[in-house]
C-alpha cells in the first residue's frame, strides 16, 4: 500500500507533515505528496517525494477571499496547473493498492474523489464554531449566510458532505468535537481525534518571568502581506509603555522565507534601536520595551508569551489553543481582512479580542489582563476549541487501520 498526501496551503502542509511523521514512526514509509498550493517546502524536511507539477500562484492560495486574486491566478496559469495536478493524481491512483490523505478543504477532497482510490480527509478549514458554540447559534452580519447555514444545519455544504459520504471515503477527521458530532448526524464517518495544529509546540525551557509582560507579535507568514501586517502591529505598540508598569518584552517568530532585513528596516523606521543582532529596544528612562526577532523559534515564541497581538490564521489558533488570549487587528489582505478577522472571532470565541484600529490595542490589552475571571474563561475556551496534543499520532493510528481494512 502506498499513500499520497494532498494539501492546499502552508498551514495544511505543516499539519500533513505532522501526520506523516507519525506514520513513519509507526513504520509506514511508502509516502508521496502533492501540494496543490505552493511548492510544499514542508515535505522536503521529511524527504517525501512530490509527484506532479507544483507552482506558487500570485494569491498565495487566498483566491476565495478576493475576485481580483482569482483573476490574477487564472492569468498565472491556475487552470492549467489544476488540470495537470488532477491528471497526475489519477495516474498515480491507477497503479493500484493506493490510498489518499486529503488535508485542507474541498479542493484536495475533490481531487481525492476524482482519483478513484480510497481516501481519508483531514478537515482543517471549517469548524461548527463558525456557526455555533455549545450554547447555540451565533449571530451573523449577513442575513443570507445566516439563513443558508441554518437551513443546511452544518458548516459543510451538501456537496462537501456528499464527498465525505462516498464509499471511497474511509474516515473524516474534523478539527474539533462539536464539528465531528454534527457530521455524524449526516452519516459521515467522522472521528473525533483532536487537532494536529496543537502538536509540535513543546518548548523545553518552558519558564516565564512573572515580573515581565511578554507579548508575542504574530504578523503571519506570507509575503508581501506579512510586511504590511508588521507595520500595523508596530503602530499598535504606541502607548503600551504608558499603560503598563511591568517591563515589556516583545518576541516574534520569523517564519521561513521571510526577509529579516525588511523587518529590520521597518523596525528602524518606527524608531526602534538595534542593540544586538535581532534585538531591539525603544522607550525613555525606566520605561523601556525590548523586541526580539526569533527566526524559526515559533514554539518558543508562543510558549514564552502571556498574550499575543496577531494578524494570522493558523498561528493565532495555535496560540489560543495554549489557553492564552490574543488581540487581533484587521489588515489589508489578501488573508487577514476585516471579514477574516470577524470569522476568527466566531471560530475562537472569547479567546480573541477584535479591535478595529491599531491605537485601540493598548487599552484592550490593559482591560484584558486586569480581569482574572476573563483570563480563566479564555484558558478553558482555548483548550476546548483546539484540543489536546497528540492528534497526529491518533490520526495516524486510525489511518493505518483504514488502509489495512
Amino acid at each position: 500500500m502506498r499513500l499520497l498526501c494532498l494539501s492546499n496551503g502552508h498551514g495544511e502542509d505543516a499539519i500533513a507533515v505532522r501526520i506523516l511523521q507519525a506514520l513513519e514512526q509507526e513504520g509506514f514509509s511508502q509516502i508521496e505528496a502533492l501540494p496543490i498550493v505552493g511548492e510544499g517546502h514542508a515535505y522536503a524536511k521529511l524527504d517525501i517525494p512530490v509527484i506532479g507539477t507544483v507552482k506558487t500562484m500570485p494569491s498565495g492560495g487566498f483566491i476565495y477571499m478576493d475576485g481580483q486574486q482569482l483573476a490574477r491566478d487564472i492569468q498565472g496559469g491556475l487552470v492549467q496547473l489544476t488540470w495537470a495536478q488532477i491528471k497526475a493524481v489519477q495516474a498515480w491512483a491507477r497503479e493500484g493498492d493506493r490510498f489518499i490523505l486529503a488535508v485542507g478543504d474541498i479542493v484536495p477532497l475533490l481531487f481525492a474523489w476524482l482519483s478513484g482510490a480510497p481516501y481519508a480527509f483531514v478537515a482543517t478549514a471549517k469548524s461548527e464554531y463558525y456557526l455555533r458554540d455549545e450554547k447555540g447559534w451565533l449571530p451573523r452580519k449577513s442575513w443570507w449566510d445566516d439563513r443558508l447555514e441554518r437551513w443546511t444545519d452544518c458548516i459543510f455544504q451538501p456537496w462537501e458532505r456528499w464527498l465525505m459520504r462516498r464509499p471511497q471515503c474511509k474516515a473524516v477527521f474534523p478539527r474539533d468535537r462539536i464539528t465531528a458530532n454534527i457530521l455524524k448526524r449526516f452519516d459521515v464517518p467522522a472521528f473525533d481525534l483532536g487537532n494536529p495544529m496543537m502538536d509540535g509546540l513543546a518548548w523545553q525551557n518552558n519558564t516565564t518571568d512573572p515580573s515581565v509582560l511578554t507579548i508575542a507579535l504574530i504578523p503571519g507568514s506570507r509575503p508581501p502581506e506579512v510586511y504590511d501586517n508588521w507595520e500595523i502591529i508596530l503602530r499598535s505598540l504606541d502607548g503600551l509603555l504608558e499603560h503598563f508598569r511591568k517591563p515589556l518584552q516583545l518576541i516574534t517568530a520569523v517564519a521561513p522565507g521571510l526577509d529579516s532585513e525588511k523587518l529590520h528596516q521597518i523596525l528602524i523606521s518606527y524608531r526602534w534601536k538595534r542593540c544586538e543582532i535581532n534585538h531591539y529596544k525603544i522607550g525613555f528612562g525606566e520605561k523601556q520595551a525590548t523586541l526580539e526577532l526569533a527566526p524559526n523559534r515559533f514554539a518558543e515564541c508562543l510558549q514564552r508569551s502571556q498574550v499575543a497581538i496577531a494578524m494570522a490564521g493558523t498561528a493565532t489558533e495555535q496560540f489560543i489553543g495554549l489557553g492564552k488570549p490574543a488581540i487581533i487587528i484587521p489588515g489589508n489582505g489578501p488573508q487577514f481582512t476585516s471579514a477574516f478577522a470577524e470569522a476568527q472571532t466566531r471560530l475562537l470565541g472569547a479567546s480573541v479580542t477584535l479591535v478595529e484600529q491599531p491605537n485601540q490595542v493598548a487599552g484592550a490589552l490593559q482591560s484584558l489582563l486586569s480581569d482574572p475571571d476573563r483570563l480563566q474563561t479564555i484558558a478553558e475556551n482555548g483548550h476546548r476549541r483546539m484540543g489536546e496534543p497528540g492528534a497526529a499520532h491518533r490520526i495516524a493510528t486510525c489511518l493505518l487501520e483504514k488502509m489495512g481494512s
